[in-house]
């Protein structure tokens, strides 16, 4: 089992960056795929971005790739997203979620396939 908490979020105007933390407790988070999630007022939560238990590899939605960029330490037991060139669209509390470390499973965008949360943390980019 691993609990999850995010950080970093907050107000920031469209062109600004942002990185996002998220801290995991227990020893075997090495073990575990990580993925990041959002959730705007009246959507459904929607994958963000996927990162594999080594941070080797990565997978990205459309909207954000070649903007965010996610990573992980494993020595720290954190894994990261840093965003860039913000949009208003981009607006939402992000969660951190963590999964089984299987080959490819970093590609998974469901929120049914991810077994832990955080509480999410609020990211405003106003225009």
């Amino acid at each position: 089992q691993v609990q999850l908490v995010e950080s970093g979020g907050g107000l920031v105007q469209a062109g600004d960056s942002l990185r996002l933390s998220c801290a995991a407790s227990g020893r075997t988070f090495s073990s575990y795929t990580m993925g990041w999630f959002r959730q705007a007022p009246g959507k459904e939560r929607e994958f963000v971005a996927g990162i594999s238990w080594n941070g080797v590899s990565t997978y990205y939605a459309d909207s954000v790739q070649g903007r965010f960029t996610g990573s992980r330490d494993n020595a720290q037991n954190t894994v990261y997203l840093q965003m860039n060139s913000l949009k208003p669209e981009d607006t939402a509390v992000y969660y951190c979620a963590a999964g089984p470390g299987s080959s490819s499973y970093y590609r998974r965008t469901s929120v049914a396939e991810y077994d832990y949360w955080g509480q999410g943390t609020q990211v405003t980019v106003s225009s």
